[in-house]
């Protein structure tokens, strides 16, 4: 063999050659880590086929690099079904469950109710269709309570929403020691309903109640406020707004803290007073808080059934008895589950028909305006 064919050879099989620097065992070391490299790649490319895609802005491929997928290993044990469902479902289901069959099922199964003649004692009883609600268009009583109910809420929700409106407004100045005024108008809207009535009635009593001893002092008579059809009414009434007026206070105070202060300095450079920024500048953009509070009030003046339970129990002579507490007695005491349920579907009706009237009436100002 010539010295011209030594190069050829070479390359046909090329010998690796120890460079000076490095060591016997650093030349097996990169030997053994080329080896592993290339069987690793090697198993990568049976496993996972190269996807060719264009490259962006040339038409060359990409490499097994740019085609691997995302290794399937944490999906393993989930049905396909439920790897679709997105997560927050998750979290939403155990109200959703509880939704469910604590308000959408004795919806429903108050409503099959009402056209069977049910009785508490015992037994579905026998389908009459629409005969309970043929029976409440003719009975006294339902019509005596549902009027009971609209006197009562005609009475209260306008003192509801002024006192409210004022009280906010008084709270809403600089003053001395404000924010314990705001505590003691709140403070009553938390106080339960049965320490309300027994504090009331303390004082509403005829013989040993403040209000009485008040009277007497100034040389008037005591008043039956509990025991008299007329005054009873007043009585709920007064009660219902000191407890629950605290709750529209808030809402208002909320309101009017968010009125730019901007507003009123520039109307008082024009020469704005008192009364023209609260009629043109207060008002006007209390209007959606005050429909608000409008229809929260009416809905729940109509429901009204806990303090005139507790404190007059619908006396005297049935004179305060509300729609609710009728229904209470037909079902609890006269054991009429059917009938009661009937009366709380046409109840339940009125009440929806008069809150999108009064949406249906706001939308209209609004989109007037």
């Amino acid at each position: 063999m010539g010295a011209g064919d030594e190069p050829a050879a070479e390359h046909a099989q090329p010998r690796l050659t120890r460079p000076a620097c490095l060591s016997t065992s650093s030349v097996s070391e990169h030997l053994q880590r080329d080896r592993s490299d290339r069987r690793r790649f090697e198993r990568t490319s049976v496993s996972t086929p190269a996807v060719h895609t264009p490259a962006q802005g040339t038409g060359a491929t990409s490499g097994p690099r740019a085609s691997r997928r995302p290794s399937p290993r944490l999906s393993l044990h989930s049905p396909p079904a439920l790897r679709r469902i997105p997560p927050g479902v998750w979290f939403v289901a155990p109200f959703i469950v509880l939704y469910l069959v604590f308000l959408l099922t004795p919806i429903a199964l108050g409503l099959v109710t009402s056209f069977f003649n049910t009785s508490l004692a015992g037994g579905t009883g026998d389908f009459v269709g629409l005969g309970n609600y043929r029976e409440l268009l003719a009975d006294d009583a339902v019509a005596s309570s549902a009027a009971n109910t609209l006197r009562f809420t005609l009475y209260s929700t306008p003192l509801l929403i002024v006192v409210a409106l004022v009280m906010a407004l008084l709270t809403h100045r600089n003053m001395p020691a404000r924010w314990l005024f705001r505590l003691a108008y709140f403070m009553p809207f938390l106080v339960p309903v049965t320490v309300v009535t027994m504090i009331w009635t303390w004082l509403l009593g005829t013989d040993f109640g403040l209000i009485n001893g008040m009277l007497d002092g100034i040389g008037l008579g005591p008043v039956n406020w509990l025991g008299e059809p007329a005054a009873a009414m007043t009585s709920v009434v007064m009660v219902t707004v000191w407890w629950t007026v605290g709750f529209n206070y808030l809402l208002y105070l909320a309101a009017l803290q968010g009125i730019p202060e901007e507003l009123y300095e520039a109307s008082s450079i024009d020469g704005a007073n008192a009364w023209q920024q609260l009629f043109r500048i207060t008002l006007p953009l209390l209007r959606r808080t005050t429909g608000l509070i409008l229809v929260l009030q009416l809905i729940a003046s109509l429901k009204v059934f806990d303090q005139i339970y507790l404190l007059t129990s619908g006396g005297p002579n049935f004179s305060t008895r509300p729609i609710l507490e009728y229904i209470y007695d037909v079902g609890f005491t006269g054991l009429r589950i059917g009938y009661s349920s009937a009366i709380s579907y046409a109840f339940f009706l009125v009440i929806l028909v008069i809150a999108l009237i009064q949406l249906r009436l706001f939308s209209r100002k609004e989109g007037s305006a």
